[in-house]
């Protein structure tokens, strides 16, 4: 059992936490059912609590100092990317000539990219194709629950029963029928997760990671889809989220959606096929930039799903 102590954060600068765990990015948060809007989640195998006192403060519930050993405030600021200035993401040529569009992202721009576990993030989007992210999150719940670790957690409205994302030799070994069935009954996906695990627990995937931010972004991309299961937008996927590469730009529908609605791309309107997604990344990073294209994407998407598509569920 797990007491845990309270830190207050000051961001130091306006941050958007429920925008941030929720905008399609990661699945391993969950809202408590408690009257202070606190969030959950297991981080090294800890849990983790959170809650917003204010746009620029928030309060971390842990019960030891340190996380992947790093002090708990100095790994929360990292996790959040609140380094990241982001007055840098979009370009003065953009504010400019996309005027209408810039006050529209103005009320998203405290949403920020996190740095996630590279392996619970590979898992997650292989769980992600082609389905709604209710879904995900249900197929994320479920393989936790059977794979992962029960961390209990003692909090003011009684003990907390949370589990942890599961290590990667726990789905090398998993059995494929009971791993399908936390995956929508997908057996290739289980097949395909299985395999990756394997691979990330050889040290295959592992080096791979550990060596993504001194290659270049097509080298790290076709060495994660060497692996059965992760195509274009899942390894752009896990380069934005998983491995901090802010270049790294996926697309899938919304974005599309938003490439000729909002830039009036004439290829967005064609199918992905790999010629068509490659040349849309190029045209997206001519627009925003190179730097932090996938960074700045993102917000893109979470404003286009909200403004756009009306849409509230995550």
């Amino acid at each position: 059992m797990t007491d845990l102590q309270s830190i207050t954060i000051n961001t130091d600068c306006d941050f958007d936490l429920i925008s941030t765990l929720f905008s399609g990015q990661s699945f391993m948060w969950n809202h408590l059912p408690f009257p202070d809007n606190t969030y959950a989640s297991v981080i090294d195998n800890t849990a983790v609590l959170l809650q917003q006192l204010s746009p620029d403060q928030i309060i971390i519930k842990c019960g030891i100092s340190k996380l992947y050993g790093f002090d708990l405030i100095d790994f929360i600021r990292h996790y959040f990317s609140l380094d990241v200035d982001h007055q840098r993401l979009f370009p003065e040529q953009f504010r400019r000539r996309y005027p209408d569009l810039w006050k529209q992202l103005i009320p998203h721009m405290n949403l920020r990219v996190m740095r996630q576990d590279p392996f619970e993030i590979m898992v997650t989007f292989m769980c992600a194709q082609g389905i709604g992210m209710h879904l995900i999150r249900r197929q994320v719940s479920m393989i936790a629950e059977r794979f992962g670790k029960e961390i209990p957690v003692e909090t003011v409205a009684g003990t907390l029963q949370l589990h942890s994302f599961p290590a990667p030799s726990a789905l090398a070994s998993a059995d494929p029928d009971e791993l399908a069935r936390c995956t929508n009954n997908n057996r290739i996906r289980a097949a395909n997760i299985i395999a990756m695990s394997r691979a990330f627990e050889s040290g295959s995937m592992a080096l791979a990671c550990v060596e993504s931010g001194n290659c270049p972004l097509d080298t790290l991309r076709d060495t994660l889809q060497l692996q059965r299961g992760i195509g274009m937008k899942i390894a752009d996927c896990i380069a934005l989220f998983g491995l901090g590469r802010f270049d790294s730009f996926p697309i899938d529908t919304h974005v599309k959606q938003y490439l000729w609605e909002w830039f009036g791309i004439d290829a967005a309107r064609r199918s992905l096929t790999e010629k068509n997604y490659r040349y849309l990344q190029e045209e997206a990073k001519n627009i925003l930039g190179e730097q932090y294209a996938g960074y700045a994407g993102h917000i893109l998407f979470h404003c286009w799903r909200r403004e756009v598509r009306k849409m509230k569920s995550y």
